[in-house]
């Protein structure tokens, strides 16, 4: 089987394409603002369109427009390198972030919806470089990929094996027959929440410029804020009580959002990760409530709206930060360590382990016991009352074991890069799970600027990593990837 180079390279100049035209939306606002990011913009955006166009030029004379799996696995993981490289002018031309290194990592750390982050003043950036930085993120959350599926039938290409490498979770759900259909349907859902939220946001008090922002970064799961203390920064029970929400939203699978919006909220309650989720995180934030009142916490509304927000925020690999939860005792630290393996549900803007894998890991281990006691019984998982393949089963055994393999080797590597131990185990976890802020110097309320060039380009292939998925980025690692069949 050969790779269709020509589809591939017209694919990523129009991803390019697309990426400069989403720098252009950023001038608006740099010219609004006049702090001095609107010809850097222009310079960037005028670079990625050029650099698309020329891709797509050299490349639209084709006479074989299959698609096949491994051209979709090489176009999404270069997808996403080539628009986080370009992605970095802003910030490189601009001089707000003049170190490559550094521009790469934020930039990374945008698309792949980590909100891991070097700058030490926020505020100090232009407008009009704050909002490409956002606008990274948001375009990252549902998948500039599935963007491109959307108007895939124009150019005569069929999308479907795109769909399925980037897609988050297992197997997504078609809302439609056709997937095209599917990703126009998730980006009106998106869009629509983002647009929802922003109102909200500008009501409870925000600036029409950070109401945008945090509501691009929240439906994104990606936690890039305007403000250097996060969320903890409007000291609004209002404000926080919104974005909670939101970050529970962006956490559902989008198919489950789509037909709660038609009112099938019977269907919506029937999927068990849903229920799992949503009585999970409330539990979660109950019993964190708990243990904040009775460790001196004398305002209980402040207790439960830090504890639900936190854990909403950790579930959800969101990372905006209300109140630094390394603060609150070496027992909630290790819980909260605990948390960044959960993920939120499958088909979500979220990363992590997702909560889907989890259940059918435990319901085969209680399977399992079964098994030894009627070791000739045929006893399926079952998910949703519906018996789960043994390749799904044995998929997902392997994801856990691979990513907890990659998380423990990963630490180590970060020690021996210089890294202190703690800080080591944060870094790692919450670069492979996309969420943000870790533990030790790279907590809630401290920034990755400190560690090392090549600690921060290791923890990029960790976001990167984590956000495609595992499988997506380390099949093309494989000699039998590229060996012609």
């Amino acid at each position: 089987m050969k790779f269709n180079f020509k589809i591939i390279g017209s694919l990523l100049g129009i991803l390019l394409v697309i990426n400069g035209g989403f720098m252009l939306l950023c001038i608006p606002v740099s010219m609004v603002y006049q702090e001095g990011g609107t010809l850097p913009l222009i310079i960037s955006a005028g670079i990625s369109v050029s650099i698309g166009s020329l891709l797509w030029a050299v490349s639209r004379n084709r006479t074989d427009n299959n698609l096949n799996k491994r051209d979709g696995y090489l176009i999404v993981t270069l997808g996403w390198l080539s628009m986080s490289l370009v992605g970095t002018l802003p910030f490189l031309v601009s001089g707000a972030i003049p170190n490559f290194t550094n521009a790469f990592f934020e930039t990374l750390s945008g698309f792949t919806t980590t909100g891991a982050s070097i700058l030490d003043d926020i505020e100090s950036i232009p407008k009009g470089i704050l909002f490409w930085r956002s606008l990274t993120q948001w375009m990252g959350g549902m998948g500039i990929i599935v963007l491109a599926v959307a108007i895939l039938p124009i150019l005569g290409i069929g999308g479907m094996q795109l769909f399925v490498a980037e897609a988050p979770g297992l197997k997504p759900d078609k809302l439609q027959p056709r997937i095209t259909a599917t990703a126009r349907r998730l980006w009106i859902i998106y869009v629509g929440l983002t647009g929802l939220e922003f109102v909200l946001l500008w009501i409870g008090g925000m600036t029409v410029f950070d109401a945008l922002n945090h509501s691009l970064t929240t439906m994104a799961t990606g936690g890039f804020s305007t403000k250097q203390l996060s969320v903890a920064y409007y000291d609004s029970p209002y404000i926080q009580y919104v974005i909670i929400f939101f970050m529970f939203l962006a956490g559902t699978n989008f198919t489950l959002t789509y037909f709660g919006f038609k009112g099938n909220f019977k269907k919506v309650w029937a999927n068990e990760e849903f229920r799992v989720y949503s009585i999970g995180t409330l539990s979660l934030g109950i019993l964190v409530c708990i243990g904040l009142y009775y460790n001196g916490e004398s305002n209980i509304e402040q207790s439960f709206r830090d504890a639900l927000f936190q854990v909403v925020s950790v579930i959800t690999t969101t990372g905006f930060v209300s109140a630094d939860y390394t603060l609150w005792g070496p027992a909630m630290s290790v819980f909260f360590f605990m948390l960044m393996f959960l993920g939120a549900s499958a088909g979500s803007t979220s990363g992590g382990v997702k909560i889907v894998r989890h259940l059918l890991l435990i319901k085969n281990g209680v399977l399992e016991l079964k098994r030894q006691i009627h070791p000739t019984a045929i006893i399926p998982v079952r998910l949703n009352n519906k018996a789960v393949s043994q390749e799904i089963t044995f998929n997902v055994l392997a994801f856990i074991m691979i990513y907890l393999t990659i998380y423990v080797v990963s630490t180590i590597i970060m020690g021996l890069i210089g890294v202190d131990f703690v800080t080591a185990l944060g870094s790692v976890a919450t670069s492979l799970g996309n969420i943000g802020p870790g533990f030790g110097t790279v907590g809630p309320v401290h920034n990755f600027a400190h560690i090392p060039s090549i600690g921060k380009w290791f923890l990029s292939f960790l976001m990167l990593l984590g956000r495609l998925e595992l499988f997506t980025v380390l099949i093309l690692i494989t000699p039998y990837f590229w060996r012609r069949s």
